[in-house]
């Protein structure tokens, strides 16, 4: 597998910005440049004769646009092997696990999620209050901006995404519920063979966990962004 993504692309130069260059000096080009908060009694509004010239540099900011486009096109380059798909899950697991890490580290916000994924002290904290929004009228759900713990919710959800797909990657993340203390040096074959010993609570929980995992991998796959 080979795969080549080249960031985002954007040639696009405002006739804005261009006269904003030009006439550096005013306030309002400098309240164009400004990249920063800008209060409203400091802002600026471009004059009535700035509004008329985008009409004319507007075609020509489209034909740059369309030659930078052609000259330097996104890469989106992807070319799969035969043997990429002979365990295809495996395979992408060493794709999918270092971006969620780099999610969890570098993530700006948190979607909204659902109570029932998470565990209960994670769950949305109600509120006494008259709302056709619950089935109980004197019950509402916080707001997004109330809920102090959207972003916790996120967080685990994340957690449990990443250590699933660390369990995929790895060779043997079940071995440790097996053992193989009294097997002696027989092989399954063997007459009087005794099998390992199995932690079949403690692997059916290490399974479900993945399961739920990657079922909520599916659920907020179109959360996966920054």
């Amino acid at each position: 597998m080979k795969v080549y993504l080249s960031g985002y692309r954007s040639h696009w130069i405002s006739p804005y910005t261009i006269l904003e260059y030009i006439f550096f000096w005013t306030d309002w080009s400098k309240c164009g440049r400004n990249k920063g908060v800008i209060a409203d009694e400091d802002y600026v509004d471009h004059p009535v004769w700035v509004e008329k010239c985008t009409k004319y540099i507007k075609p020509i900011c489209e034909v740059i646009q369309s030659v930078l486009d052609f000259i330097h096109p996104p890469i989106k380059y992807v070319k799969i092997d035969r043997y990429d798909t002979w365990s295809m899950d495996y395979t992408l697991s060493y794709i999918i696990l270092p971006m969620l890490k780099q999610l969890r580290e570098e993530s700006h916000g948190s979607p909204w999620i659902d109570d029932e994924d998470v565990p209960a002290e994670l769950r949305s904290p109600k509120r006494k209050t008259k709302s056709k929004r619950h089935s109980n009228p004197d019950i509402q759900m916080l707001d997004m901006d109330e809920d102090t713990l959207i972003h916790k919710r996120w967080a685990w959800v994340l957690d449990e995404m990443i250590w699933a797909f660390e369990q995929k990657v790895q060779d043997d993340p079940e071995s440790k519920f097996f053992d193989y203390t009294d097997c002696g040096d027989k092989l399954p074959w063997d007459e009087n063979y005794v099998g390992p010993k199995v932690d079949w609570d403690g692997l059916n929980a290490h399974n479900d966990r993945k399961r739920n995992a990657f079922r909520l991998f599916g659920k907020y796959y179109e959360n996966l962004w920054d």
